[in-house]
């Protein structure tokens, strides 16, 4: 049976920026420059990666918008807040573990952020390998970061699948040769996962 590598944000855990922004701010204007000073700039990707810490971020967001430390030092935990578990994917992947399928996790995610999800949830038992993006300074869709997953979890590539929302990375991964599902919603995730599974 093949190993099935989970990413989390907007597959196992909620990710939705202008819905956590729609939160956090009541007019318009704010929602869009903090969307795009902090969540749509290069820095993002930077703090995902584990260059930059969060107060870095802060002190860099602060560079191109007059906003308080502690204003979005606060957005920022109300991102790691939002990052909730998908309760149609959790059933999922208990069913997946229960047949005995070995399960493992690839993220791009800050080495912090996931920290505080491991102690704020349980799920993580079912995984037999987890990747961060932020603890290893590698990132989706780059080659290196799977590749080291296989290789850490000595894994070979046409018996893993690889559930991801977002193209390019399961663009990447199909490029080495590891099976793929483009993760819409749970039900369809399953679908497309069985075949693979059993074939």
């Amino acid at each position: 049976m093949r190993s099935v590598v989970f990413d989390l944000g907007g597959v196992v855990l909620d990710w939705n920026p202008d819905s956590i922004l729609e939160r956090y701010y009541a007019d318009e204007e704010s929602r869009a420059t903090l969307k795009s000073v902090m969540f749509q700039h290069p820095d993002w990707l930077l703090m995902d990666r584990g260059v930059i810490l969060e107060s870095e971020m802060v002190d860099r967001v602060r560079q191109r918008t007059p906003r308080s430390p502690v204003e979005l030092a606060g957005l920022l935990q109300a991102v790691r807040e939002s990052l909730a578990p998908k309760p149609d994917t959790v059933a999922l992947i208990d069913r997946l573990a229960q047949r005995g399928v070995a399960l493992y996790c690839l993220s791009n995610m800050p080495a912090t952020t996931f920290a505080y999800l491991r102690e704020r949830y349980d799920l993580w038992s079912v995984f037999r390998g987890i990747v961060i993006s932020g603890e290893i300074n590698m990132m989706k869709p780059e080659r290196e970061i799977f590749e080291h997953l296989l290789t850490r979890y000595e894994l070979t590539a046409r018996d893993t699948i690889f559930i991801d929302d977002h193209e390019p990375n399961i663009q990447a991964a199909a490029q080495l040769g590891i099976k793929t599902v483009w993760f819409r919603d749970a039900r369809q995730c399953e679908a497309e996962l069985e075949p693979l599974l059993c074939g």
